[in-house]
């Protein structure tokens, strides 16, 4: 895996019927052939990845999420972490509208393609994988996949390195994250 930790993309949705409606215009656009985001007419952004109103999701996958994936399955921890205000199109790019789907729906099946995979040539007996769903909204917590008879409250804590989550480790205020706890062979 690559030395750069962190990092990030920003998808630009296009204007929904009731803002074109209510004679709204786009105030952002991508930079053609960049990854920056122009504000206005003059203040620029950059990015590791942008995408406009027209990139699909398998553009964002394939670019950004894809190789997370295959990383968990070689070890590594993975999140996609969403951000923004709402309506700005997070939680359709993660799970999408049928039959396109989102990044979860991508996710799962390269996930677990990847781990029968690894479990045929491994000869490993068992695979334990570690999914969580979650939502910061107002400063609450939210496992959504967790059912909603099930009220389980969940903290945001800082420990002394700055770091956040509640008592399990693998719990942090991303919205997807998941690895493989253990190979089994």
């Amino acid at each position: 895996m690559s030395e750069v930790c962190v990092r990030v993309a920003v998808r630009v949705r296009p204007l929904l019927p009731r803002e074109v409606l209510h004679h709204h215009r786009v105030c952002v656009r991508v930079v053609p052939g960049s990854a920056q985001l122009m504000l206005g007419s003059d203040r620029l952004f950059s990015f590791d990845h942008a995408f406009g109103p027209a990139a699909s999701q398998d553009d964002v996958y394939e670019s950004c999420v894809q190789h997370l994936v295959k990383a968990a399955v070689d070890g590594y921890n993975a999140t996609v972490f969403c951000y923004g205000q709402t309506g700005s199109g997070k939680t359709y790019t993660l799970g999408g509208r049928n039959p396109e789907g989102g990044l979860i729906d991508r996710i799962a099946r390269d996930l677990f393609v990847l781990v029968e995979d690894k479990t045929k040539s491994d000869d490993a007996e068992k695979v334990t994988v570690h999914v969580s769903y979650m939502e910061l909204y107002k400063d609450e917590l939210r496992d959504l996949l967790e059912l909603p008879t099930i009220h389980k409250e969940l903290f945001i804590r800082e420990d002394e390195r700055g770091n956040t989550g509640d008592e399990r480790p693998w719990i942090n205020i991303f919205l997807v994250s998941f690895y493989i706890i253990k190979w089994i062979g």
